[in-house]
């Protein structure tokens, strides 16, 4: 056994690959081996750290310093100072200590300080590939425990003692669920991991897939065993390459070490998982029209009743979770229903896991207790809005969540108060948007989303989606007319009373949610023919100011249509006619000479 006085976690989630991780890892390991510490430093290539706007990222230990936005020309720098002479390279912090004494690890920064891991527990301290990592940080030892002590009543009874509920939407139990398939009639049974995360902005299945497998699959197994299930896939989106490779991996590695297949751990039950690929459409989330996909049939949603859990995949009870639920799984029987439930709100147990994006400093992936404020993720952990920006709105749920206003961000983040508020937890797209975004476009963005993604079957979601984005998109252009406020909350309300299916009923949040919070931005759309943002395009226009303009002409050098004329130290001249609104002049004005109006 070699025994290495530091370690290098570097990320290799998608995000850092994407920004040259891998380039950085070969760098390190050259340096290391030129400097002959390579047997005394260890580079551990991990999943997901969470914090991907800062990517790559490198955090050494022991010490748990975390060097962000790290390039190959850092590594000599980073090895000659830090990893040799024992002085961090401060410039590659997050932010920079007043005292290199006082070092801060890189749970204490801002962005992780208020997180609580219990899904993303190993995603960025492991190989994920490396099934020893794993074991060594508590794996398996909940599917061993439940194969040598628990009976399949009593772990659905330890997961509905936990309240753990799903985390891909809806929220209901997850061990009523299981509860259900395990007393439906017939002895095929199946259990299926929901991957397909079809949400812009949404990476959380993926991050958990990259960079915990093991646990993903401890979870499924220990689903199997409560329901009776034998055979099990995970529906994975094609688009996700190294989710699947990893996951694939770990099935190898648990068929081949006896964690898969016949007899488990010499018990009676026996589980053997597949990975089907999904070709990207958002509607197979959905869990009927994921089983269809899986059948070989084109992803439409089917009826309810009967539900999945009594008639699923090939006509038999099948268990459908997302991947963050399972995630919790081992914990939960692990370490018992009492510590999990301690966790979180009284009818919202646990921790969610949020992709947070839009206009703010810190972006990335964070996991924190139920309960906690949209003010605390907002602001303390992503902290705020950049500089001279005021906040405006948060879309939380994705295209079929809700726009929450700023005197909501005091509302605790749980199933209950977000449905109250007009929006839904969804499966946990966090985008914040500030004073520059137009509410009336960010609804016709999303509705613009769900419509193209809608199957087609039902024509509540079919005709009545194309119906509102035409609205929308009237209005947006400047030729909304007074009515079609109320035409478009008539026409939402049907379609949720009426579609098929999940992605149908949730399609008119964005615009009922904006309507109830922001009636005040479509109206001055309509009737004064204004975007109170500046982004719709045929609601305003630019003026030079003679008073500000000093001729300095750079404006009219870069105006990519001809659009500004004027003589030098003269003030110039706009057309209006010729302008294409790009806004690249007012970008560029040195004196800030060109409005918008």
């Amino acid at each position: 056994m070699v025994f290495y006085r530091g370690h290098l976690l570097i990320c290799g989630g998608t995000g850092c690959v994407s920004s040259g991780c891998k380039d950085v890892i070969i760098a390190f390991q050259e340096e290391l081996r030129k400097k002959k510490l390579d047997e005394e430093i260890k580079i551990v290539e991990t999943g997901c750290h969470g914090f991907c706007e800062k990517g790559p990222l490198v955090i050494v230990y022991p010490e748990g310093v975390m060097y962000c936005r790290v390039e190959v020309k850092d590594v000599q720098e980073i090895v000659g100072e830090h990893l040799m002479k024992g002085r961090p390279v401060s410039r590659l912090f997050f932010t920079e200590p007043l005292s290199l004494d006082k070092v801060p690890k890189y749970q204490e920064i801002d962005f992780y300080r208020k997180q609580q891991r219990i899904a993303l527990r190993n995603c960025g301290y492991i190989d994920p590939e490396n099934f020893n990592e794993y074991l060594a940080r508590g794996g398996y030892a909940a599917l061993e425990k439940m194969l040598s002590e628990m009976t399949p009543e009593e772990v659905t009874n330890a997961v509905k003692a936990a309240g753990l509920r799903g985390r891909g939407g809806g929220g209901f139990s997850t061990g009523t669920k299981w509860e259900f398939c395990a007393k439906a009639a017939g002895t095929k049974k199946y259990i299926i991991c929901n991957a397909d995360e079809g949400d812009p902005g949404a990476f959380m299945d993926r991050s958990l897939l990259e960079g915990d497998p093991h646990n993903i699959l401890e979870g499924m197994m220990i689903a199997a065993y409560a329901i009776g299930a034998n055979e099990g896939y995970l529906y994975i989106r094609a688009e996700y390459p190294l989710a699947i490779k990893r996951i694939q991996t770990a099935i190898s590695q648990a068929e081949e070490l006896g964690l898969l297949g016949k007899n488990i751990l010499g018990s009676n039950f026996s589980l053997t998982l597949k990975i089907k690929e999904g070709a990207g459409a958002f509607v197979c989330g959905e869990e009927t029209a994921l089983i269809a996909s899986i059948e070989g049939e084109r992803g439409i949603p089917r009826s309810r009743p009967p539900f999945p859990a009594v008639k699923g995949l090939f006509g038999k009870p099948t268990v459908i979770n997302n991947v963050e639920t399972l995630a919790n799984v081992p914990q939960i029987i692990l370490y018992g229903a009492d510590k999990f439930a301690a966790v979180g709100t009284e009818r919202s147990k646990g921790t969610k896991v949020f992709a947070l994006t839009g206009k703010l400093r810190n972006t990335g992936l964070v996991e924190v207790p139920m309960g906690i404020t949209m003010r605390e993720i907002i602001y303390e952990i992503g902290g705020g809005t950049f500089e001279g920006k005021k906040f405006k709105a948060v879309q939380i749920g994705g295209p079929s969540g809700g726009c929450l206003p700023e005197n909501k961000l005091d509302l605790p983040i749980d199933y209950d108060s977000l449905i109250q508020a007009g929006a839904m937890m969804g499966s946990g797209g966090l985008v914040v948007m500030d004073d520059e975004s137009c509410i009336v476009d960010v609804a016709r963005y999303f509705l613009s989303f769900t419509r193209s993604e809608s199957c087609g079957k039902c024509t509540p979601c079919r005709e009545g989606t194309m119906r509102l984005l035409e609205i929308l998109e009237r209005i947006c252009a400047g030729q909304g007319v007074p009515g079609d406020i109320a035409k478009m909350e008539k026409l939402a309300y049907s379609i949720k009373a009426s579609a098929l299916c999940g992605l149908g009923q949730t399609a008119p949040n964005p615009i009922l949610s904006t309507l109830l919070h922001f009636r005040h931005e479509y109206e001055a759309h309509i009737n004064d023919k204004k975007c109170p943002a500046g982004v719709c395009q045929a609601l305003f226009y630019y003026r030079i100011d003679d008073h500000t303009c000093v001729g300095c002409t750079v404006c009219a050098k870069i105006c990519p249509v001809g659009a500004i004329s004027g003589e030098r130290k003269q003030a110039h001249q706009l057309d209006m006619v010729k302008c294409i609104k790009c806004g690249v002049c007012v970008e560029r004005c040195p004196f800030h000479a060109i409005v918008k109006e």
